[in-house]
């Protein structure tokens, strides 16, 4: 199976809630879409320096974690960010890598969407259909 890659939106989480409140306009959410590799190996997502700060996410705790590579650092854990994938979106921390390229899709918000990786296809699919199925 080769690479996977995703379309994917970020938002600030704390910004959606700000709506809801109506603190702030649909307008000021701080949100991007970018493509992302899907990674079944890492346990969370994963982003940049400059995406953390073009999103307006604090760094809300640190933790340790290893590389694929083998060595273990300790990362900034940022505040609540929306992901969403086509019709389903989840809210989960990022962790900051400061000098990655590249966004890394990782198992907590994959699970959050119920998707899998199609190896077949090599691309994302809803684990129990084209609707989202939350469990409870």
């Amino acid at each position: 199976m080769g690479m996977v890659y995703a379309e994917i939106t970020l938002s600030n989480a704390g910004d959606l809630m700000n709506v809801r409140r109506g603190i702030i306009k649909d307008s000021e959410v701080r949100e991007m879409t970018l493509t992302t590799v899907v990674d079944t190996g890492a346990w969370t997502l994963a982003i940049n320096e400059k995406i953390r700060q073009e999103l307006g996410l604090e760094i809300a705790d640190r933790r340790s974690s290893k590389l694929a590579n083998g060595e273990s650092h300790t990362y900034g854990m940022t505040e609540a960010v929306r992901v969403q994938w086509k019709n389903r979106n989840t809210i989960c921390q990022a962790m900051v890598l400061p000098d990655s390229s590249e966004v890394l899709l990782g198992a907590i918000p994959l699970e959050g969407m119920d998707l899998v990786v199609d190896p077949l296809k090599e691309e994302l699919v809803g684990a129990h259909g084209e609707e989202a199925i939350y469990r409870i």
